[in-house]
């Protein structure tokens, strides 16, 4: 008589264990449907938005390039909320399975991205981009990824070059296509009463002398920290979400 009750204890313990994690997994892939579904609106909205918007992101390679990485997040996102929420609540094993491969497969994808970044972190050095920009920075042709990429950071964080204006020599791409110019037309979009824009390409102190290097390691060393912090935040999350996922599938009848 006593095992039999501390059995049935046992068995009811479990279910409200396993009721418990149903819960939670459900309202936490809920969260992640709704951010997912946020996402893709977002990129929706200005892909479609007919105000001009749309117009703007097309002629910047950053944003354009942002905006379809804010789809696939987005759609992704939606994708798990929605498989985890389905295969929480209707307890299905298909669907958490599904879920959990799914999981496991961006958690791989994201630790091999994290060992790249470490292997090949020599590229990411002043030197490489020097070399890479005198090489291949042609200044005004928009057709070329790389000079509208370039163009793109340059405006965007008002610097000119790597280090400076004076990466534009003789020995650059640049020069060699536009021997009148001594630095990029994109080094003289802001206004100043004190030059006119013909000097500022003639090399007559450019207005914007400050290197893209500097620029925007000052602007991303504030963020550095809170991007580490959500890393692991977002690594912890996905492997609950995997031990969540596995729990549920084994505990199913």
């Amino acid at each position: 008589m006593g095992q039999g009750e501390a059995s049935a204890r046992g068995t009811s313990m479990e279910g409200d264990c396993l009721s418990c994690i149903k819960y939670l997994m459900f309202i936490f892939n809920f969260f992640i449907f709704l951010g997912g579904s946020f996402l893709l609106g977002v990129g929706i909205w200005v892909l479609v938005d007919p105000t001009g918007f749309r117009e703007i992101v097309a002629v910047n390679p950053l944003l354009f390039t942002g905006v379809y990485a804010i789809l696939i997040m987005g759609g992704m996102l939606f994708l798990l909320g929605f498989l985890g929420c389905c295969g929480a609540i209707r307890e299905n094993k298909c669907l958490l399975l599904f879920f959990f491969m799914l999981i496991l497969i961006i958690f791989l994808a994201e630790l091999a991205v994290a060992i790249l970044a470490f292997i090949f972190r020599e590229h990411l050095t002043r030197d490489y981009f020097t070399k890479e920009l005198k090489a291949h920075y042609q200044g005004t042709n928009s057709t070329d990824v790389f000079t509208s990429t370039w163009n793109a950071i340059m405006t965007t964080f008002d610097c000119c070059g790597v280090n400076s204006a004076e990466d534009f020599d003789d020995q650059s791409l640049f020069r060699q296509l536009n021997p009148s110019r001594l630095v990029p037309e994109v080094c003289c979009q802001r206004n100043d009463l004190m030059m006119s824009r013909e000097e500022c390409l003639k090399g007559i102190m450019p207005i914007r002398n400050k290197g893209c290097y500097s620029a925007v390691v000052d602007y991303f060393e504030t963020y550095i920290y809170m991007a580490g912090a959500l890393a692991i935040v977002v690594l912890t999350i996905e492997l609950f979400a995997m031990v969540f996922a596995m729990c549920l599938f084994r505990g199913i009848q």
